[in-house]
């Protein structure tokens, strides 16, 4: 594995024989890391937010689970 700084980017270069879904699993990891970098969200929000998205999809599926 070799890693390169360039003035606008970060280079990583792994074997071929690298397992994929590992792989996979940390750029998704960079990815999310990236995309909240400039976020000013609290862990409240995020917390607020996930709640009331789980609220709404009850409503729209409660009537799935007729034993419940």
């Amino acid at each position: 594995m070799t890693i390169e700084r360039t003035a606008q980017e970060i280079i990583i270069r792994l074997p071929a024989n690298v397992d994929i879904s590992g792989l996979q699993r940390l750029v998704n990891y960079l990815a999310f890391k990236e995309a909240v970098s400039q976020s000013k969200a609290t862990q409240a929000d995020a917390d607020t937010l996930a709640k009331e998205a789980k609220a709404g999809w009850w409503e729209k599926n409660k009537h799935r689970f007729p034993d419940l």
